[in-house]
């Protein structure tokens, strides 16, 4: 009905109509052909609702015989249900230690297992405090059995990466 990407505050409407020629569509949605803007706007008139400029870069520029109003409010009705259809992947963080124990890594990994069916990416970050620093080579397996761990429903995303005090490693859904 409105071209993409056209606001509904960006239409112009009866008045604002400044070409000298426009084609005109009906109500109903049939063609009523090129008239001038006048002769349209006696047209929306009669049928007591507004001229609407629906495509302004078209050669001569489409106008619509439509209320304005309505139309105003069925678009940002689409706009909210396009809104509520959309999932927005958030990043989800998993910190983990060099020292960690079975259980709690079974724990994260059950966590990042949720995140993951839930659609979000995960971040692994093992840290690194002190004398740990010397022995980040030999940490690194933490992050691959995290990884193997999750492998039946979980791919790397991005391979384990020293930054600073800590390794990360992203994580996304198996497709």
């Amino acid at each position: 009905m409105i071209l993409e990407g056209t606001e509904i505050s960006d239409l112009l409407i009866n008045e604002e109509i400044k070409d000298k020629e426009v084609r005109v569509i009906g109500e109903d949605g049939e063609q009523l052909g090129i008239m001038s803007v006048k002769e349209a706007l006696a047209l929306a008139d009669e049928a007591g609702v507004d001229l609407v400029k629906i495509a302004p870069t078209a050669k001569p520029p489409v106008c619509r015989i439509v209320d304005y109003g309505k139309l105003k409010y069925e678009q940002t009705r689409k706009e909210k249900e396009a809104k509520k259809k959309q999932h927005v992947v958030e990043v989800k963080e998993i910190r983990l230690t060099p020292n960690i124990d079975t259980n709690d890594i079974n724990t994260k990994a059950n966590s990042a297992r949720k995140f993951l069916q839930k659609g979000d990416r995960v971040k692994v970050t093992l840290r690194f405090r002190g004398r740990e620093m010397a022995h980040m080579a030999a940490s690194k397996h933490i992050l691959d059995d995290f990884a193997e761990m999750l492998s039946d429903c979980a791919v790397v995303d991005k391979a384990p990466k020293v930054e600073g005090r800590a390794m990360t490693m992203f994580l996304t859904e198996k497709k």
